[in-house]
Protein backbone atom coordinates (compact mmCIF):
# COMPACT_ATOMS: atom_id res chain seq x y z
CA UNK A 1 0.00 0.00 0.00
CA UNK A 2 1.46 3.41 -1.01
CA UNK A 3 -0.74 6.57 0.26
CA UNK A 4 -0.28 9.91 0.27
CA UNK A 5 1.98 9.98 3.74
CA UNK A 6 2.53 6.33 4.62
CA UNK A 7 3.49 2.90 2.61
CA UNK A 8 3.09 -0.60 4.05
CA UNK A 9 5.10 -3.64 3.20
CA UNK A 10 4.08 -7.02 4.20
CA UNK A 11 7.25 -9.58 4.68
CA UNK A 12 6.59 -13.21 5.73
CA UNK A 13 4.34 -12.05 8.35
CA UNK A 14 5.51 -9.09 9.17
CA UNK A 15 4.18 -5.65 7.92
CA UNK A 16 6.27 -2.62 7.72
CA UNK A 17 4.24 1.02 8.13
CA UNK A 18 6.51 3.77 6.92
CA UNK A 19 5.98 7.29 7.75
CA UNK A 20 6.25 8.74 4.30
CA UNK A 21 6.94 12.72 4.65
CA UNK A 22 10.67 13.02 4.23
CA UNK A 23 10.98 16.35 3.08
CA UNK A 24 8.91 17.48 6.07
CA UNK A 25 10.58 14.82 8.48
CA UNK A 26 7.82 12.87 8.65
CA UNK A 27 5.56 15.64 10.10
CA UNK A 28 1.92 14.17 11.10
CA UNK A 29 -1.18 15.43 9.60
CA UNK A 30 -4.76 14.66 9.52
CA UNK A 31 -4.16 12.37 6.16
CA UNK A 32 -1.28 10.49 8.09
CA UNK A 33 -3.59 9.91 10.76
CA UNK A 34 -6.24 8.63 8.71
CA UNK A 35 -4.34 6.30 6.40
CA UNK A 36 -2.52 4.85 9.74
CA UNK A 37 -5.84 4.13 10.85
CA UNK A 38 -6.82 2.58 7.66
CA UNK A 39 -3.52 0.60 7.80
CA UNK A 40 -3.88 -1.33 11.37
CA UNK A 41 -7.59 -1.67 10.41
CA UNK A 42 -6.06 -3.88 7.85
CA UNK A 43 -3.42 -5.26 9.31
CA UNK A 44 -6.09 -6.55 12.37
CA UNK A 45 -8.21 -8.10 9.67
CA UNK A 46 -5.60 -9.94 7.97
CA UNK A 47 -4.19 -13.30 9.46
CA UNK A 48 -1.49 -12.91 7.17
CA UNK A 49 -0.23 -10.09 9.23
CA UNK A 50 1.72 -11.37 12.74
CA UNK A 51 3.35 -8.24 13.68
CA UNK A 52 3.98 -4.48 12.35
CA UNK A 53 7.14 -2.46 12.76
CA UNK A 54 6.32 1.48 12.51
CA UNK A 55 9.25 3.41 11.37
CA UNK A 56 9.67 6.75 9.08
CA UNK A 57 11.50 7.54 5.80
CA UNK A 58 14.38 9.70 5.61
CA UNK A 59 16.23 11.54 8.32
CA UNK A 60 13.53 11.94 10.95
CA UNK A 61 10.75 9.45 12.69
CA UNK A 62 8.47 12.15 13.14
CA UNK A 63 8.33 15.68 13.68
CA UNK A 64 5.51 16.60 15.56
CA UNK A 65 2.13 17.72 14.03
CA UNK A 66 2.79 19.90 10.93
CA UNK A 67 1.85 23.06 11.91
CA UNK A 68 1.04 24.28 8.21
CA UNK A 69 -2.45 21.34 8.11
CA UNK A 70 -5.11 23.57 8.43
CA UNK A 71 -6.99 20.05 9.65
CA UNK A 72 -4.99 19.42 12.44
CA UNK A 73 -6.57 21.94 15.36
CA UNK A 74 -10.33 21.12 14.94
CA UNK A 75 -10.25 20.28 18.86
CA UNK A 76 -9.06 23.72 19.13
CA UNK A 77 -11.85 25.08 17.82
CA UNK A 78 -14.78 23.22 20.25
CA UNK A 79 -15.54 25.31 23.97
CA UNK A 80 -12.78 23.64 26.28
CA UNK A 81 -15.63 24.56 29.04
CA UNK A 82 -17.91 22.16 26.88
CA UNK A 83 -19.25 19.72 29.54
CA UNK A 84 -21.45 17.16 27.88
CA UNK A 85 -19.81 14.27 27.67
CA UNK A 86 -20.74 14.07 24.01
CA UNK A 87 -18.83 16.46 23.44
CA UNK A 88 -15.57 15.04 23.92
CA UNK A 89 -16.96 11.61 22.97
CA UNK A 90 -16.91 12.81 19.15
CA UNK A 91 -13.80 12.35 17.30
CA UNK A 92 -14.56 15.43 15.27
CA UNK A 93 -13.20 17.51 18.55
CA UNK A 94 -10.48 14.87 19.92
CA UNK A 95 -6.74 15.90 19.40
CA UNK A 96 -5.77 13.05 16.76
CA UNK A 97 -2.98 12.03 18.82
CA UNK A 98 -5.33 10.78 20.72
CA UNK A 99 -7.78 9.36 18.22
CA UNK A 100 -4.39 7.11 17.00
CA UNK A 101 -3.37 6.26 20.16
CA UNK A 102 -6.52 4.53 21.12
CA UNK A 103 -6.90 2.76 17.71
CA UNK A 104 -2.99 1.42 18.61
CA UNK A 105 -4.40 0.68 22.46
CA UNK A 106 -7.21 -1.47 20.50
CA UNK A 107 -4.54 -3.40 18.31
CA UNK A 108 -4.57 -7.25 18.06
CA UNK A 109 -1.06 -7.60 16.62
CA UNK A 110 2.05 -6.50 18.94
CA UNK A 111 3.53 -3.15 16.60
CA UNK A 112 7.19 -2.31 17.13
CA UNK A 113 8.64 1.29 16.75
CA UNK A 114 11.62 1.43 15.12
CA UNK A 115 12.69 5.13 15.36
CA UNK A 116 14.66 6.22 13.10
CA UNK A 117 15.76 9.90 13.71
CA UNK A 118 14.28 12.56 15.99
CA UNK A 119 10.67 11.71 17.62
CA UNK A 120 8.85 14.95 19.36
CA UNK A 121 5.58 15.77 19.99
CA UNK A 122 3.32 13.47 18.58
CA UNK A 123 6.19 11.58 17.11
CA UNK A 124 7.05 10.45 20.56
CA UNK A 125 3.79 9.84 22.08
CA UNK A 126 2.31 8.19 19.33
CA UNK A 127 5.06 5.40 19.99
CA UNK A 128 4.10 4.71 23.48
CA UNK A 129 0.57 2.55 22.97
CA UNK A 130 3.27 0.70 20.44
CA UNK A 131 4.41 -2.55 22.34
CA UNK A 132 8.23 -2.39 21.88
CA UNK A 133 10.03 0.38 20.64
CA UNK A 134 13.83 0.35 19.40
CA UNK A 135 15.85 2.74 18.47
CA UNK A 136 18.62 4.24 15.92
CA UNK A 137 21.67 6.49 17.67
CA UNK A 138 20.26 9.00 15.67
CA UNK A 139 17.25 8.71 17.13
CA UNK A 140 15.80 12.13 19.29
CA UNK A 141 12.94 12.21 21.52
CA UNK A 142 10.82 15.25 22.71
CA UNK A 143 8.01 15.82 24.84
CA UNK A 144 8.11 19.26 24.20
CA UNK A 145 4.50 20.59 24.93
CA UNK A 146 5.33 22.81 27.87
CA UNK A 147 7.84 24.81 25.85
CA UNK A 148 5.08 25.47 23.25
CA UNK A 149 2.64 26.59 25.75
CA UNK A 150 0.26 23.35 25.53
CA UNK A 151 0.05 20.19 27.64
CA UNK A 152 0.91 16.66 26.76
CA UNK A 153 -1.65 14.58 23.95
CA UNK A 154 -2.27 11.29 22.60
CA UNK A 155 -3.57 9.77 26.16
CA UNK A 156 0.10 10.14 27.28
CA UNK A 157 -0.32 11.45 30.50
CA UNK A 158 -1.92 7.44 30.86
CA UNK A 159 0.76 5.56 28.66
CA UNK A 160 3.98 7.37 29.71
CA UNK A 161 4.15 7.10 33.68
CA UNK A 162 2.92 3.22 33.21
CA UNK A 163 6.29 3.20 30.80
CA UNK A 164 8.41 5.26 33.02
CA UNK A 165 7.48 5.74 36.17
CA UNK A 166 5.70 9.15 37.10
CA UNK A 167 8.96 10.62 37.94
CA UNK A 168 10.78 10.25 34.68
CA UNK A 169 7.51 10.70 33.02
CA UNK A 170 7.28 14.35 34.99
CA UNK A 171 10.96 15.47 34.46
CA UNK A 172 10.70 14.84 30.37
CA UNK A 173 7.38 16.79 30.20
CA UNK A 174 8.13 19.39 32.97
CA UNK A 175 11.21 20.34 31.01
CA UNK A 176 10.13 19.57 27.42
CA UNK A 177 13.66 18.67 26.56
CA UNK A 178 14.74 17.29 23.79
CA UNK A 179 17.08 13.92 24.46
CA UNK A 180 18.90 11.07 22.84
CA UNK A 181 18.51 7.45 22.69
CA UNK A 182 20.94 6.76 25.28
CA UNK A 183 19.01 8.47 27.64
CA UNK A 184 15.93 6.82 26.04
CA UNK A 185 16.93 3.74 26.92
CA UNK A 186 18.53 4.47 30.32
CA UNK A 187 14.66 6.25 31.51
CA UNK A 188 12.71 2.76 30.03
CA UNK A 189 11.23 4.14 27.10
CA UNK A 190 13.03 2.31 24.45
CA UNK A 191 14.15 -1.59 24.45
CA UNK A 192 18.12 -1.19 22.67
CA UNK A 193 19.65 1.13 20.69
CA UNK A 194 21.30 -0.17 17.38
CA UNK A 195 23.68 1.77 14.87
CA UNK A 196 20.97 3.86 12.24
CA UNK A 197 22.28 1.09 9.42
CA UNK A 198 20.99 -2.10 11.94
CA UNK A 199 17.88 -0.51 13.30
CA UNK A 200 15.25 -2.37 10.91
CA UNK A 201 17.06 -5.76 11.11
CA UNK A 202 17.12 -5.35 14.54
CA UNK A 203 13.23 -4.57 14.85
CA UNK A 204 12.69 -7.50 12.02
CA UNK A 205 14.34 -9.38 14.78
CA UNK A 206 12.10 -8.97 17.04
CA UNK A 207 8.98 -9.39 15.03
CA UNK A 208 10.20 -12.51 13.76
CA UNK A 209 10.60 -14.20 17.19
CA UNK A 210 6.80 -13.26 17.64
CA UNK A 211 6.11 -14.60 14.25
CA UNK A 212 7.66 -17.55 13.69
CA UNK A 213 7.02 -19.14 17.41
CA UNK A 214 3.95 -17.99 19.00
CA UNK A 215 0.00 -18.57 18.75
CA UNK A 216 -1.90 -15.75 16.80
CA UNK A 217 -5.02 -15.78 19.03
CA UNK A 218 -2.79 -15.71 22.20
CA UNK A 219 -0.82 -12.96 21.00
CA UNK A 220 -4.19 -10.90 20.67
CA UNK A 221 -5.42 -11.88 23.65
CA UNK A 222 -2.50 -11.30 25.54
CA UNK A 223 -1.87 -7.70 24.15
CA UNK A 224 -5.57 -6.30 25.38
CA UNK A 225 -4.91 -8.74 28.81
CA UNK A 226 -1.60 -6.82 29.35
CA UNK A 227 -2.44 -3.32 28.35
CA UNK A 228 -6.33 -3.67 29.89
CA UNK A 229 -5.13 -4.56 32.95
CA UNK A 230 -2.79 -1.43 33.39
CA UNK A 231 -6.06 0.71 34.55
CA UNK A 232 -7.58 -2.16 36.82
CA UNK A 233 -8.09 -1.44 40.21
CA UNK A 234 -7.34 -4.83 41.53
CA UNK A 235 -5.50 -8.01 40.73
CA UNK A 236 -9.11 -10.09 41.05
CA UNK A 237 -10.34 -8.01 37.82
CA UNK A 238 -6.91 -9.99 35.85
CA UNK A 239 -7.28 -13.03 38.00
CA UNK A 240 -10.74 -13.50 36.11
CA UNK A 241 -9.86 -12.61 32.74
CA UNK A 242 -6.69 -14.98 33.08
CA UNK A 243 -9.31 -17.35 34.38
CA UNK A 244 -11.43 -17.51 31.35
CA UNK A 245 -8.62 -17.37 28.62
CA UNK A 246 -6.91 -20.01 30.03
CA UNK A 247 -10.17 -22.06 30.04
CA UNK A 248 -11.04 -21.10 26.43
CA UNK A 249 -7.37 -21.41 24.91
CA UNK A 250 -6.82 -24.86 27.17
CA UNK A 251 -9.27 -26.94 24.92
CA UNK A 252 -8.18 -25.24 21.44
CA UNK A 253 -6.37 -26.79 18.72
CA UNK A 254 -3.47 -24.30 19.30
CA UNK A 255 -2.88 -25.83 22.86
CA UNK A 256 -2.36 -29.36 21.21
CA UNK A 257 0.15 -28.27 18.79
CA UNK A 258 2.09 -25.75 21.41
CA UNK A 259 2.17 -29.10 23.91
CA UNK A 260 2.89 -31.48 20.68
CA UNK A 261 5.45 -29.29 18.91
CA UNK A 262 7.41 -28.37 22.42
CA UNK A 263 7.86 -32.79 22.95
CA UNK A 264 8.32 -33.08 19.12
CA UNK A 265 11.26 -30.28 19.18
CA UNK A 266 9.72 -28.97 15.89
CA UNK A 267 8.05 -25.64 15.07
CA UNK A 268 4.50 -24.89 15.92
CA UNK A 269 1.73 -25.18 12.85
CA UNK A 270 -1.23 -23.28 14.84
CA UNK A 271 -4.05 -22.60 13.11
CA UNK A 272 -6.11 -21.10 15.19
CA UNK A 273 -6.60 -17.12 13.31
CA UNK A 274 -7.41 -14.23 15.02
CA UNK A 275 -10.42 -12.96 12.11
CA UNK A 276 -12.59 -15.97 13.57
CA UNK A 277 -11.03 -18.14 16.59
CA UNK A 278 -11.14 -15.54 19.08
CA UNK A 279 -12.62 -16.69 22.10
CA UNK A 280 -16.33 -15.96 22.95
CA UNK A 281 -15.91 -13.50 25.87
CA UNK A 282 -14.15 -11.45 23.72
CA UNK A 283 -14.00 -7.99 23.73
CA UNK A 284 -14.75 -8.55 27.69
CA UNK A 285 -14.59 -4.82 28.53
CA UNK A 286 -17.69 -4.65 26.90
CA UNK A 287 -19.48 -6.56 29.21
CA UNK A 288 -21.78 -4.64 31.66
CA UNK A 289 -20.03 -3.78 34.72
CA UNK A 290 -16.64 -3.75 33.60
CA UNK A 291 -15.08 -1.30 35.47
CA UNK A 292 -11.32 -1.72 34.49
CA UNK A 293 -11.80 1.43 32.16
CA UNK A 294 -13.73 1.95 28.77
CA UNK A 295 -12.23 3.33 25.39
CA UNK A 296 -13.65 4.90 23.02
Amino acid sequence: MTGQTITTDLDSGVMTLTLNRPDRMNAFTRVMMDEMLAALDAADADDDVRAVIVTGTGRGFCAGVDLDDDNAFTAARVDPAATDPDVWDDAGNRDMGGILALRLFNCLKPVIAAVNGPAVGIGATMQLPMDIRIASETARFGFVFARRGIVPEAASSWFLPRLVGMSQALEWCYSGRVFDADEARAGGLVRSVHAPGDLLEAANSVAREIADNTAPVSIALTRQMMWRMAGADHPMQAHRIDSRAIAARSSSGDAAEGVASFLEKRPPAFSDRVSRDMPGFYPWWQEPGWSAGGDK
